[in-house]
């Protein structure tokens, strides 16, 4: 594990105070637990931007082919 120095806002560390005190687990393990699911969410965002993109890059090659694919004269 790695120890590392961390300011937080003080509306931000009694409202956690009051939440671990609650659920009676160590801050130390609240805060990481935070951390998870904060870079979870980061990783879906990220993603989400990824993949806008390259649907993007390849829409007007997806339309191209749809209009192909509709020119032809299939007999079934």
């Amino acid at each position: 594990m790695k120890t590392i120095s961390l300011k937080i806002d003080d509306l931000i560390f009694a409202e956690t105070e009051k939440i671990v005190a609650i659920y009676k687990k160590p801050r130390n393990r609240y805060i990481n637990e935070a951390l998870v699911h904060y870079n979870k969410l980061q990783r879906k965002k990220i993603l989400e931007t990824q993949l806008h993109k390259e649907s993007l890059l390849v829409k007007d090659n997806s339309m191209t082919v749809l209009k192909d694919f509709e020119s032809l004269d299939i007999d079934d």
